[in-house]
This record gives C-alpha cells, structure tokens and sequence, in this order.
C-alpha cells in the first residue's frame, strides 16, 4: 500500500532553502511553482515544493500534477537519488516513474524511499521492476509485505517469487499477505525443497494465461445449485475438466502453489484435486474461492481429508445450508464437525442422514437420536 497523500511535516518544510520555501507562501509565486516556473537549484526541491503545493492548495493541485508528469527523466531521477526529499514526495513521484524502466530502478534504489511504496511497485511492476526489489534481502526481510506484493503479482518470475519466499523462511520471517504460507515454509525446510528454474518461470507463466481461458461460471455452476439448494455434489458428477493445454504435471510443486492462489476457479478446479496435499491445501485457502466453490467441494468425496477439514473450520462457508448438508453426508468431515453440523439440518435431511450408509456409525447414530427426538419417539 502506498503512503498516504498529506502535506509535508513543518520540520521538512523548514530544511528547505530559502527561495523553496518563500515558493510555498502565499501569493502570486505560488502560481509560478506549480507551472515549474521558479528557478530552484535542487531537484529534490522543485519535486517537493510541487507535492507540497498539491497537497495544500486546492486550486494548484491539478497545475502541480501536470508540471510534475512534464518533468525531463534526468531532473526525477535526480530527485530520486537526493537523500533529503520525503517518502511521501517518492510516493508521488511512483507513477511518473514507471514511465522509464531506468526511472523505476533509480525509484527502487532512491535512499528514501518507504517500504510502502516499493511494496506498491512490487505488487504492479514489471518483471524487471520485481527482480530489482528482490535484489534486497534486508528489505524484504524487513516489510514481508514486499514479498507478499511480489507474489501476488501475475507478472512476477516465479524463480524470483521463489528465492524471496526461500530467504523468508530460512530467516524465520513470516508472510502473512501469502494465504499458502505453511504449505510453502513445509516445502522450503522439507526434502522437497527446491528453488524455481527459469524453465518454471516459462510453465507457470503459460499455465496462468492458459486457465484464464476458462471462465469460472463454467466451473462454479453448480457449486451454485449446491449453496442454494442443500444438494451435496456426489463424487464423479463433477464437470470434466479439460487440462491439456495447462502443463500441471511439469510444474514443480511451487508453480502449483502459487497458480492455485493466483489462478482462477479453473485453475482451483484443477489443483485442489492434485496428489500432493499441500498443493490442494494451497487451491481451498486461496483468498479466491467464493462461496459457490466452497459448497461445491465440501459435497466431493475424493478429496483430501484436510481440504474437508479446512472448508468445515470456515464459520463463514458453513453458514450456508449447501454447505453444512454436504459437510455431514461427507465421511472425510471430522466427526466434532458433522455432529456440531448435524443439527442445524432440515428434518427430512437428517432423516436421510440417518439412514445413510456413506458416513459415519457415530454421525448416523446422532442423526437417529435427533430424528426420535424431533418426532417425539416416533
């Protein structure tokens, strides 16, 4: 996130020299600043007097902004490298910088710059713009968050993504912004560990645009009917899915975990189904599984026991009725769950609980005890 626009602190104002600040007072040299008018020495002045006219003076915000967008690359790279201008001055500055990949870079290596702002680049940047914040490790280490932006960025290398989640966890730094973290920091300190290739730069990035193909109203359909209705969605009644042109087998098990965040109800679709666990794990946490999915897959019956337990831990998914009926008719349902689920269920569907040969004696056993006690013994 960047930083907030607010005017510059009294303390920044009075470091500047005599004719910046005699810029900012009132009357007709204000005008002047803002079109760019008024000789200053330094670059990091001129940026800064056109942020602070922007942000104090209504009227000159729009003339500021112009001014500023109009300035020659080697005066902003020059403000860039000035030690004395202010973060939020940078953090103006961001967006004409990204006009110049040598801009973006003197922007990434400015000594002022805030964590912010390079989390706000590494979330939107280029693949180069990703490589060069990733070049600093103490950084990363210190505003996780940077991570986290660069591993939400589609057009990221996952090489890059890779080594940056790797140096994370070797120095004990969690990213709460990844939503698969434990199933990556498994991976990083398991014998599986392993660091992205070039060539799995070139598969995750054919298989993203691959599963973008694929529109989520074919896939989630319905998981649509499921939250609605109660109906559980039985195993092997699930749309085929057509993977030919997604190359999920050759992707290493990091490309799988972020194509299943990153990815589309198609590329979940796909991946909460694969073998590794942690891969399937990674697909039901992704923060783009909706409500539909959700139900959809708490009614399949060839999933992982923990992508289940996951879905019935989720207060706000066992909220709707699909999904508390297909989590009970489900036996990978841990049992404290089905039995808490259980009686929130219609009467006609705990009778068909209760006479169910897929779940579980003890879930069927509580069924028939609801059932005699909602009939009176009958």
């Amino acid at each position: 996130m960047s930083l907030a626009r607010e005017r510059l602190s009294d303390a920044v104002v009075a470091a500047l020299s005599a004719p910046a600040a005699k810029a900012l007072g009132p009357g007709p040299g204000r005008m002047m600043a803002a079109r760019g008018m008024l000789p200053l020495a330094k670059p990091g002045e001129m940026v800064t007097v056109l942020y602070q006219l922007a942000m104090i003076d209504p009227g000159l915000a729009t003339v500021a902004q112009t001014t500023t967008d109009g300035l020659p690359d080697k005066l902003v790279g020059a403000a860039f490298a000035d030690a004395a201008v202010d973060p939020h001055v940078l953090d103006w500055l961001a967006k004409r910088a990204s006009r110049s990949a040598a801009l973006v870079e003197a922007l990434v290596l400015a000594p002022a710059v805030s964590d912010e702002t390079i989390a706000d680049l590494a979330a939107k940047g280029t693949a180069a713009a990703v490589d060069l914040i990733a070049g600093n490790e103490q950084r990363l280490l210190r505003s996780p968050a940077i991570i986290a932006a660069m591993y939400g960025n589609p057009a990221a290398r996952m090489s890059t993504v890779d080594r940056a989640v790797e140096q994370a966890v070797r120095a004990g730094v969690r990213v709460s912004g990844i939503s698969a973290w434990d199933e990556l920091a498994r991976i990083v300190t398991g014998a599986a560990a392993s660091v992205a290739s070039a060539n799995d730069d070139a598969l995750f990035a054919q298989a993203l645009a691959s599963v973008a193909t694929v529109a989520d109203s074919e896939i989630v359909a319905d998981g649509a009917v499921a939250a609605e209705e109660g109906l559980a969605i039985a195993e092997g009644e699930d749309q085929a899915l057509d993977a030919k042109d997604v190359p999920i087998e050759k992707m290493s098990i990091p490309s799988k975990i972020r194509l299943a965040t990153l990815g589309n109800a198609f590329a979940r679709a796909l991946l909460i189904r694969d073998p590794m666990k942690l891969v399937a794990l990674a697909a039901i946490k992704s923060p783009g599984v909706t409500d539909m999915e959700a139900a959809k897959y708490a009614g399949n019956h060839s999933l992982a026991h923990d992508v289940i337990r996951h879905i019935a831990m989720r207060r706000d998914w066992t909220r709707l009725y699909g999904v508390k009926k297909s989590l009970v008719l489900n036996p990978k349902t841990p049992l404290t769950e089905s039995t808490k689920l259980l009686v929130f269920l219609r009467d006609r569907d705990v009778k068909l609980v209760s006479t169910s040969r897929g779940v579980p004696s003890a879930v069927v056993a509580q069924a028939r005890k609801i059932v005699s006690q909602r009939t009176g013994g009958k």
